[in-house]
Parts: structure tokens; C-alpha cells; sequence
């Protein structure tokens, strides 16, 4: 079992509206868009006017232009998770990150938070693409609880807006840039506990969606979307079935935040009451493995002792992971 103690966010400020997409001329539009995806708006390191003179035709010269790196973001949210867990950075005994366009190969981004946040203590990476956060999470809880520091601070930074070709309304549209933190512990009790970790992958698929070094983001929408649908609704349908014991409050569904109308989907089959189906694809688009746990974030004073929260991801590799957060 694991602990969480705190949550933190952060998106860039620079916004990709629909109509912004209609301006730049690639064929689409805010009907088209909203029919297809239910986005309206993402958040992005590119300058915007980078975007409309280049349409980042060459993503190494994005790289050089970006108003945050990786590690700005992740550093942000994790100022944010901190300050929510009530300790300070003194404490954090390991750094873990994840995500899926990081800045470097080497060194470990973990190890660049840890430097921006001013904390010493061991860093390291664990990348699954859209489901890192997950899959962290997964690896946490098969530890020895005596073996970890009393807290760990896990941080997804996701900047996939270097890595798409703004002349392809396909990709163009989907993806915004984020970042979210979480200081969880395997031993001290925190606000919530994270059981049920779930954490595969169907190894066949992983030329369903990629981002080669240096080139763009791919997929095969119509196989990937059916995928995320399929095997979303059969994690949170275990998840509704096999949680450790009934909700006192309200069961509340977080899934990968990569397309509304998918989400949407999710939500009928499993009979989601609206009210508890949490998401932010709509406002900052589909923001990679940071998108559930930054929706958990802006939520998090909203929870209340006997709430229960279903996170479920699917991503690259074609990788799952899902778990079930009770609050204390």
C-alpha cells in the first residue's frame, strides 16, 4: 500500500485555442475539432509565433525555443505537491520521474528536478509514455516499505508540443503541455491511500503510437482509440468491482486525458454518473501521462475522508496501468 500525501500541477501559460488552428490554416476547424476530440483549448512551450512561422518543421530548433524545459515544469509542480504534503524538500528521500519527450537521455530529468528544487537526494527516470505515472506508482507499491525513505516525491512533465508537426490537423489538435507531482511514502500515513496498483502491457501494439528521437508523434488513431476505450472500460470495471471496500463517500473516474469523446465512451459503458467523471482534456488537451494526475490536483480540496478516486491509463507500448485512491 501506498501513501499519498499531496498533489501539484502546473501548465504553461501560452494557450492553443481552436481558433487558433481555423488562423493557421491546416484545414480544420472549431466544429471539426470539438466533434472529433471535445478540445477546446491546450497549453503549450512553443511561442506562438514560432508555431505560425515554421510549424515546427524542424524539432530540433523547437528545443531551443521553448519558454519551460521538463524539468521547469515538473520543478513547479512538484513547489506545489510539497507545500500541500506540509513538508519541505529536506524531507523527499528519492526523486522519481517520467514522461514521454524528455529533454535529455542523459542525465535522468529526476535528477535536474532535484537540482531546480534544491534537494539532495537520489534521482531517477521511469518512462512508459502516457502511463509513467501509473507504472511508478505500480513499482512503488511491489517495494519493501523498510527499504524506502519515508517520502518520495514522483513527478511527470510532459512538453509533446516540441514533437508535433503543426501542419497535420490530425496531431495538431490534440496535444497540450503540463506537469504534475505527487509526494507519496510506503510507510507514513498521508491523506489517501493508493491500492489496487495495476501496471501491463501488450508489447505487439508498441508501433501503434510513437515519437522517434528527433522526429514526430505517430499513431494509428482508429486502433489506438479503440484500444484506450476497450481496455479503460475493463480496468475501471474492476476497479468498480473489486475495490478493497465500498465507498462511504462518492466514487469519482479519472481516465487518460487524450480525447473527450473517449472519455465519453468510457463513461456510458461503465455508467459514470456525470457528476463523478473528473477531467481537463477539454481546457488543456491531451497532456500525456501528467493529464490524470494534474486532474486529481485541481480537485484535491475538493475530496472529501471516504471518497474514492478510479485513475486509469493506457498509452504507448500499449501499455495500462490503473489505481484506486481512498481518502482518509
Amino acid at each position: 500500500m501506498l501513501y499519498l500525501h499531496g498533489v501539484g500541477h502546473f501548465h504553461p501559460s501560452t494557450e492553443l485555442t481552436n481558433l487558433f488552428f481555423e488562423d493557421l490554416d491546416i484545414g480544420t476547424s472549431e466544429e471539426w475539432i470539438l466533434d472529433r476530440t471535445g478540445i477546446r483549448s491546450r497549453r503549450t512551450v512553443l511561442p506562438l509565433g514560432y508555431i505560425v512561422e515554421t510549424k515546427n518543421r524542424d524539432v530540433r530548433a523547437a528545443a531551443e525555443v521553448v519558454e519551460h524545459s521538463n524539468a521547469d515544469l515538473g520543478a513547479r509542480a512538484a513547489t506545489m505537491a510539497l507545500a500541500r504534503a506540509g513538508i519541505g524538500r529536506g524531507d523527499i528521500g528519492l526523486v522519481i520521474a517520467g514522461g514521454s519527450v524528455p529533454d535529455f537521455g542523459t542525465p535522468a530529468e529526476a535528477c535536474i528536478i532535484a537540482h531546480n528544487l534544491d534537494i539532495e537526494a537520489p534521482g531517477l527516470d521511469m518512462r512508459s509514455a502516457c502511463t509513467s505515472f501509473g507504472a511508478i506508482l505500480w513499482n512503488l507499491s511491489l517495494m519493501i516499505p523498510n527499504k524506502l525513505p519515508p517520502y518520495i516525491l514522483v513527478v511527470v512533465t510532459e512538453t509533446v508540443t516540441r514533437s508535433v508537426d503543426y501542419g497535420d490537423r490530425s496531431s495538431a489538435i490534440l496535444w497540450g503541455d503540463g506537469a504534475a507531482a505527487a509526494v507519496v511514502s510506503t510507510s507514513v500515513p498521508g491523506a489517501a491511500t493508493i491500492e489496487n496498483c495495476t501496471f501491463n502491457s501488450k508489447p505487439k501494439g508498441h508501433g501503434k503510437v510513437v515519437v522517434p528521437w528527433a522526429g514526430y508523434f505517430a499513431q494509428e488513431g482508429q486502433a489506438v482509440q479503440g484500444f484506450a476505450i476497450r481496455t479503460t472500460s475493463k480496468l475501471l470495471t474492476s476497479l468498480q468491482t473489486h475495490s478493497r471496500r465500498p465507498p462511504v463517500g462518492r466514487f469519482f473516474f479519472i481516465g487518460h486525458q487524450a480525447n473527450y469523446r473517449m472519455l465519453e465512451n468510457v463513461v456510458r459503458r461503465c455508467k459514470i454518473k456525470e457528476d463523478d467523471h473528473l477531467f481537463n482534456v477539454v481546457d488543456y488537451g491531451n497532456t500525456a501521462t501528467a493529464g490524470s494526475p494534474a486532474v486529481l490536483s485541481s480537485h484535491w480540496e475538493s475530496f472529501n475522508a471516504g471518497d474514492q478516486v478510479a485513475i486509469v491509463g493506457v498509452g504507448a507500448g500499449f501499455s495500462f496501468a490503473s489505481s484506486l485512491i481512498q481518502f482518509r
